[in-house]
This record gives structure tokens, C-alpha cells and sequence, in this order.
């Protein structure tokens, strides 16, 4: 059996931190950052927990800048049938 796992990417020099995406997110994995930010002085979005996204693409859909993508990948999972 195989299970779809996500990536995000965020382009943060363009991330104004609106946080449309964390709002989004079914999962509640997003977050804004809190110790860095950008060239504009804009904290951005982070992906806080990397192993329970599904890739489904909620954040990428609402960000209105356009600078998130999520990647997606097929693993297998060992010993579920």
C-alpha cells in the first residue's frame, strides 16, 4: 500500500504572512515564523510539522501572492495491507 506525502515550498523573499494558507491548511501544519523574516521585514509561512502533509494543496490555492508549491510524493508504507 502506498500513502501520499507533501512538501511545501514557500518563496519567502515574496511571503507577506497574511496567513490565508494557515487558515487553509486542513491539517493545521503551517505557521508563521517567529524568529526570522523577510527582505520587506514580513514574517512567512513555515511548514511546522514536515511528516503529516498530504500534499493536497489548500495553501497553495488561497495564497493570493502565489508563492507557495507543494510537491507530492507516493511512498510505500511496509506492512499494511
Amino acid at each position: 500500500m502506498s500513502k501520499n506525502r507533501g512538501v511545501i515550498v514557500v518563496d519567502t523573499e515574496r511571503c507577506k504572512g497574511c496567513g490565508l494558507c494557515i487558515v487553509a491548511c486542513p491539517l493545521h501544519l503551517l505557521t508563521l515564523s517567529d524568529k526570522a523574516v523577510n527582505m520587506k521585514g514580513y514574517s512567512f509561512a513555515i511548514q511546522a510539522e514536515w511528516e503529516r502533509c498530504n500534499g493536497c494543496t489548500s495553501c497553495a490555492v488561497v495564497c493570493p501572492d502565489a508563492c507557495i508549491s507543494v510537491y507530492r510524493k507516493r511512498e510505500d508504507v511496509e506492512g499494511v495491507k
